[in-house]
């Protein structure tokens, strides 16, 4: 199993507190004149990890504290139920707060955390500001108290909810069936899983005594009614854990306000983080309201403005999105378009001379986290997707924080993924026309994923389905980058719709956009000139795109250029490493240049004699279409590079695909290389107005 991936946003400050010889692990998010949010601890069985999707939001707004609870993640696990009483565990939010020279704080509390926060709140008034208590677990408060315990400590152990069953070799059948429960909502596997993995980091024993300290726990019902600090509390009324009277009775006892979450779980806060993340904002900001200059109304015209986002794994979504943004600007002079973007499309956009909107700074970069989980040619994009979950939220949070601060007349979207399924998980935050681009559709299962991989691909697949029907007005228009053909004849899973049938009900066609025009032959010998290519010589392009994940295949080129100079006499190799390789890294050879970023690599491609390249669509279709012979070798479990990629290359009679280990030996990919340059090829065309079609489908939603 996969490490954690690395959090969004770094901690600026960790360190331990310690009270009564048990340390406390804590984490800092500096937010230098903001008020404090300190996100308190749970039941033992998760770390704080569990407020990833939280933090990152938080921390932009206010200063953030965080630590794990005794018992659980990096702080120390003292041995016996009397430890773990609520009082010992508010006791050690005063502790974090003493040492992190945190003076006052707002609590968040999600499940156990609602005990210690009234009982901080109400023994320490001058510290708390406010409660937010999400999901409150205090049975007690209703009465449920001690036919819990007697469950729990049942000596027949009949239930899961056991001791005994814990500790006699059940406890990952009742981690199963807890988190199946906290997470009640349709396509909640992720959720299910981290919860599942964090589990798993603690003893069964350290959870025996965590509870045997709660139930042994006196009522905090007369504490609550001693708290005076407002009180927010937020209960899913299909709570399966916890009942929402729970939730209920602590709002009244504390007179605070109460927000019933209709069909929401245990676990709201993972799976519903949006609307999670903006009440606790909304909260925090009328406990501690900012002061904000007021400027007079008046009527103002302005020009017409797009926000577009462009996807940042690779460049080739930058290129096309250019090209689409120019032809749009042709049909409407006028309109004014800002760019939400990271690293390396920036490295497109700027030179461009396009406005990079200045929140793209606070946006996750998606390529980092894409190559910590690639292997040697190897990215399982589909796990690595569902790994960005924390990383998604925090850039719809900014996306939606942009939309707040200033109007937009039309949202563009080339898959920025979390835009279009966080706007329709919340559809209320739809503040202008959105257009959704896409070149291709549905998360297939590779072959070695067995039927673990197949149940999870169809679990999304069917999300989605349900979400357009259920939403529609979503998305104002829908536009496949590519033609009814180019989509792959399969099905989104057993039993769910044929991909290509959907997709021609449900999206507009473009045609392929490669946002330049194929040189002719007059061009390409220019080109040829210009890179000091004389006519006996023949040139081979190696590229890989613009992450960083494509080295592997570069170092086994490389590994076969001398078996190939002796198969091509005035064999030229130029290898383009792209934004994220330095090519200081690489072996240097004879008659081979080595390259890093380069902004008219599709013209390089169009002069060559043979590219060697990944299985990624742009570069490939970029080959297609100025007619290049070309080998790609798709990355190892990259279903889009071997399914989607795949099935439209061969469409257009493209390339010569080979596996990474065809090209294990260097002379098998130098005879390749060898049989294929300069070969005459015989594509389908590939069309030239695509750029202009895609942008006469956004026109009229201005």
């Amino acid at each position: 199993m996969k490490a954690e991936p690395r959090p969004v946003r770094e901690a600026d400050q960790t360190g331990f507190a310690e009270r009564a010889g048990v340390r406390l692990a804590f984490r800092v998010y500096d937010n230098p004149g903001r008020p404090t949010v300190l996100l308190m601890p749970t039941w033992s069985i998760v770390p704080s990890t569990f407020w990833k999707p939280q933090v990152p939001y938080l921390a932009r707004h206010f200063r953030v504290v965080t630590f794990d609870g005794r018992g659980s993640g990096d702080s120390d696990r003292p041995v016996g139920g009397e430890s773990y009483v609520d009082i010992e565990c508010a006791a050690d939010a005063i502790a974090v707060m003493d040492a992190t020279s945190t003076d006052r704080a707002v609590l968040v509390a999600l499940s156990r955390g609602d005990a210690w926060s009234v009982l901080v709140a109400a023994h320490h008034p001058d510290r708390v500001t406010g409660i937010v208590a999400i999901g409150p677990a205090s049975g007690s408060l209703i009465g449920e108290g001690v036919p819990e315990k007697l469950a729990w400590e049942s000596a027949e152990g009949g239930g899961k909810y056991n001791r005994r069953h814990w500790l006699e070799g059940g406890y990952d059948d009742f981690v199963d069936w807890f988190f199946a429960r906290m997470f009640p909502e349709p396509h909640s596997t992720k959720q299910i899983e981290d919860a599942v993995r964090w589990a798993h980091q603690i003893e069964p024993a350290t959870l025996v005594d965590t509870t045997a300290g709660r139930l042994g726990s006196e009522s905090i019902e007369d504490s609550c009614r001693a708290v005076r600090c407002p009180v927010l509390v937020i209960h899913g009324t299909d709570d399966r854990i916890r009942p929402h009277a729970i939730g209920e009775r602590l709002a009244e006892l504390t007179g605070g306000s109460l927000v019933l979450l209709d069909g929401s779980g245990h676990g709201v806060h993972a799976r519903d983080p949006v609307r999670i993340n903006l009440l606790i904002k909304e909260f925090v900001d009328r406990v501690h309201p900012v002061v904000r200059k007021t400027r007079a109304s008046r009527a103002i015209t302005r020009p017409p403005r797009a926000l577009y986002l462009s996807s940042p794994i690779g460049l080739g979504h930058a290129r096309r999105d250019l090209a689409i943004a120019s032809e749009l600007r042709k049909l409407r002079p006028d309109l004014q378009i800002d760019w939400l973007a990271q690293h390396p499309v920036t490295e497109v956009l700027g030179p461009a001379g396009e406005r990079i909107h200045p929140a793209s700074a606070w946006l996750a970069t998606e390529s980092a986290h894409v190559e910590d989980d690639a292997g040697e040619h190897d990215l399982h994009v589909f796990e690595t997707f569902r790994r960005l979950d924390a990383l998604l939220v925090n850039n719809f949070m900014v996306f939606n924080d942009v939309l707040d601060a200033e109007p937009y007349d039309l949202v563009i979207g080339d898959e920025a993924w979390e835009v279009d399924y966080f706007l329709h998980e919340n559809p209320r935050l739809k503040r202008s026309a959105f257009a959704w681009l896409t070149d291709f559709v549905g998360w297939l299962p590779m072959p070695g994923g067995g039927a673990r991989e197949e149940r999870l691909t169809a679990d999304y697949n069917l999300e989605m389905i349900e979400q357009r029907a259920r939403l529609r007005r979503v998305r104002d228009r829908s536009v496949f980058v590519g033609n009814p053909d180019d989509v792959v004849p399969l099905h989104f899973g057993e039993g769910l719709p044929a991909i290509r049938e959907w997709t021609e009900e449900n999206f507009d066609f473009s045609g392929y956009v490669t946002g330049f025009d194929p040189p002719d032959d007059s061009e390409r010998a220019a080109l040829r000139r210009k890179l000091g290519i004389r006519q006996d010589e023949k040139l081979c392009v190696v590229t890989v795109g613009g992450s960083g994940v494509g080295e592997a295949l570069l170092r086994r080129v490389l590994d076969a250029v001398p078996a190939a100079r002796r198969l091509v006499p005035g064999l030229r190799v130029l290898v383009v490493t792209g934004p994220r390789i330095d090519p200081a890294s690489l072996p240097r050879h004879d008659d081979v240049s080595i390259l890093g970023y380069l902004p008219d690599l599709h013209r390089v491609l169009a002069a060559c004699d043979l590219a060697v390249v990944q299985g990624g669509l742009t570069t490939c279709m970029e080959l297609t279409a100025s007619r290049r012979p070309f080998i790609f070798v798709p990355l190892r479990h990259h279903f889009e590079q071997n399914f989607h990629v795949r099935h439209r290359l061969e469409r257009y009679g493209a390339g010569r695909c080979m596996t990474y280990d065809d090209v294990v030996e260097p002379e098998v990919l130098a005879t390749a290389m060898a049989e294929e340059i300069g070969r005459e090829v015989g594509y389908r065309p590939v069309e030239t107005d695509g750029a202009s079609r895609a942008a006469a489908l956004l026109a009229d939603l201005l």
